[in-house]
């Protein structure tokens, strides 16, 4: 019976994994797994009814009542007025413009667009089906090869889960207890290198393989005259609203969840400013937010229950003293970790890796000591930003790489799933490529928040 107990987090955790293959809705199973171990742990003695009653207190304490998540639904909310008020479109029809003489002009267009949204916005769905509405058909129809088109559009759309203010970072700094700021400050260097290490990319193999991307003519003296007054509008108005946002929050101006207010705000004064604004507009907005934040914190909450009985059963214990008997190291068990989080992005989203993953591995984390390639109280950002570059493969890989499929889904029949899945492979390696440079050189993520704060 003592060795049933000892291993019963492992069983938990194995459970749950199971559980997740069944297509059953992600809280829903992290719900049940909870309850089902928390009845088997109160009736072997490792858990009282009374732990189990505090569960609805933790929940609510927290996670209802904490002021880092309010910047969740504000970040939502400004994305998708963003989309709803077409201040992105006009700045996607501005850059194609301005580089359309430059090898992969189009694609390099699409991801300063994805850069510039992320930097803005931080919703990927939204990111991902805006682009291929509005980049996509024009690449096919200029000769761009399907393969490019469709891994230039996932990987640039998918940039705002980890350039803040990203969703993403928010949730991670709440599980984390971190410092929200410094982990956002620490996600901007390694996001913008990984969207220039795309353009690198589009460059290099447009000038190789021209038939891939084919430059096209320069405008005429009449379309140029016009370009950059429209140029000054479109790019002024996202920037007011970047500036707003990370510029408060780099200048200690803002919390970030006053800079998610902010940004709101801006967000929808942009829009009245555009003439774009409608209670139409405002009330698809708000329902598009009020459905995705629903989705959210369902798993969230499951995920604190999950995290509670994982630990009330000896789950931190267990899992802290598995990592110290593999005898692989610090180095041995951060690589571990990482292909673990690589591995389950092939099958899982970012929300169910980051609310069960993050809390059972922050304790392996806070007992590593890498010596001075990373200091002891910088361990726990420079992970995040690992775990958080990881994260962006989760989105391109197959089977189940949800970027993958809304942009099908909003391609129809212009493209082939398999050209999709070519098309990605590159944009992943230097996913990886990026991964391993900020393990190698820790200062690309610590210098700036370090320095900034």
């Amino acid at each position: 019976m003592e060795f049933l107990i000892e291993l019963l987090p492992a069983f938990m955790f194995l459970a749950l994994i199971l559980a997740m293959f069944t297509g059953l809705p992600v809280a829903a199973v992290l719900g049940g797994v909870t309850v089902i171990f928390a009845a088997i742990a109160v009736a072997l003695g490792e858990m009282r009814l009374v732990q189990a009653s505090l569960l609805p207190n933790r929940i609510f304490g927290g996670s209802i009542q904490n002021q880092v998540l309010i910047a969740a639904p504000m970040f939502i909310f400004m994305g998708i007025l963003l989309e709803k008020s077409r201040i992105a479109e006009d700045l996607l029809i501005t850059l194609q413009k301005m580089l359309r003489v430059v090898p992969g002009g189009l694609a390099l267009a699409v991801t300063a667009m994805g850069t510039i949204l992320a930097a803005a916005t931080g919703i990927i769905g939204a990111s991902v089906v805006m682009l291929t509405v509005m980049a996509l058909p024009t690449m096919l129809k200029r000769g761009y090869s399907p393969e490019l088109a469709s891994g230039t559009i996932v990987s640039a759309g998918t940039l705002g889960i980890l350039i803040p203010p990203s969703v993403m970072l928010v949730f991670m700094g709440d599980i984390l207890t971190v410092n929200l700021a410094k982990l956002f400050v620490a996600a901007l260097v390694p996001g913008l290198t990984l969207a220039l290490a795309y353009m690198v990319y589009i460059v290099i193999a447009a000038s190789l393989r021209p038939s891939i991307a084919p430059t096209l003519p320069p405008l005429s003296p009449d379309e140029r005259s016009g370009m950059w007054r429209e140029a000054v509008l479109s790019f002024a108005l996202p920037l007011i609203l970047i500036i707003s946002v990370l510029g408060s929050i780099l200048g200690g101006i803002a919390t970030p969840t006053e800079a998610a207010g902010v940004g709101a705000c801006g967000a929808l004064t942009l829009g009245i400013l555009r003439g774009r604004m409608n209670f139409t507009v405002l009330g698809e907005a708000m329902d598009g937010s009020i459905r995705t934040l629903a989705m959210l914190f369902f798993i969230f909450i499951a995920a604190t229950g999950f995290a509670y009985v994982f630990r009330l059963i000896g789950g931190e214990h267990f899992i802290v003293e598995t990592a110290r008997s593999l005898d692989m190291g610090d180095w041995g068990i951060l690589a571990m970790l990482m292909l673990m989080i690589f591995l389950l992005g092939f099958f899982f989203d970012w929300i169910e890796i980051t609310l069960i993953m993050l809390p059972i591995v922050a304790p392996i984390v806070g007992l590593m000591d890498l010596g001075d390639h990373v200091a002891k109280n910088d361990m726990i950002y420079w992970f995040a930003i690992l775990m958080a570059v990881n994260l962006q493969t989760s989105f391109l890989t197959p089977p189940f790489g949800f970027a993958l499929f809304f942009l099908k889904g909003a391609a129809g029949d212009q493209i082939k799933m398999g050209q999709v899945y070519r098309g990605i492979i590159p944009f992943i390696i230097i996913q990886i490529l990026v991964l391993a440079l900020i393990t190698w050189q820790p200062w690309l993520v610590l210098w700036l928040p370090n320095t900034v704060l």
